[in-house]
């Protein structure tokens, strides 16, 4: 059961930044395991059996991050990430498309929803689908923005795709969507009401989760 994280954590997680080798790491793998490695699993874990509770028809699909970093892509950076991120998605639903996550580093953790790995052709089903009915989109964007919780991310094209209008154009012309809180560490990271914490915020972004999965579904498969 998640009982929450401690400063131990944090303090873990500064150091590693600061010494991030093997010679380092490996007499303190029991410390990582103790104050970040367990209690970040069970999080994850407690979050998804939430969901399932709540949205019983979505099979949800969890993947936890590894603290190691991928030996193939290191690209001069040390062995070890900085930072610990797990992710849900419907079951149903293919690997490139709207997802929730969560993530701790040693300053903060942060939540949202977001459309990361998408292909060109989900973006241009998303663009289509906002054109051929924008009053439908505009009420869920505006739901969004009146909850005050989440900043809209994602890359915005140099030139824009098109001009549908104040509210529309911020999701129009962007090449991948995302939503973000984040919070420094503490507070609700410390408690054991962490996951429900999580549970509720994502069921609020649910409605904009379901229009994402049905256009994206209906988008002609290609690589990204």
């Amino acid at each position: 059961m998640f009982t929450g994280f401690t400063k131990e954590a944090s303090d873990f997680l500064w150091e590693l930044a600061f010494n991030n080798e093997r010679s380092w790491f490996k007499p303190r793998k029991e410390q990582f395991d103790r104050c970040l490695g367990e209690p970040f699993k069970e999080l994850a874990l407690e979050t998804r059996r939430l969901m399932e509770e709540r949205y019983p028809g979505y099979g949800w699909q969890l993947h936890i991050s590894r603290i190691y970093r991928d030996a193939r892509r290191l690209y001069g950076r040390g062995p070890y990430k900085d930072h610990l991120w797990f992710s849900l998605r419907r079951g149903d639903c293919p690997e490139e498309g709207m997802g929730f996550w969560f993530e701790i580093n040693a300053a903060m953790y942060l939540y949202g929803a977001g459309a990361y790995e998408v292909t060109p052709g989900q973006m241009e089903a998303f663009r289509q689908a906002l054109a051929a009915n924008p009053a439908r989109f505009e009420r869920l964007a505006l739901e969004v923005e009146a909850m005050g919780d989440f900043a809209l991310t994602g890359e915005e094209y140099k030139r824009p795709k098109g001009d549908l209008g104040p509210v529309l154009n911020k999701w129009y012309n962007r090449k991948w969507i995302g939503l973000e809180r984040s919070l420094d560490f503490g507070g609700a990271l410390l408690t054991p009401e962490l996951p429900q914490l999580l549970a509720e915020s994502f069921g609020k972004l649910m409605p904009l989760y379901d229009f994402f999965t049905e256009v994206f579904r209906a988008a002609p498969a290609g690589k990204k």
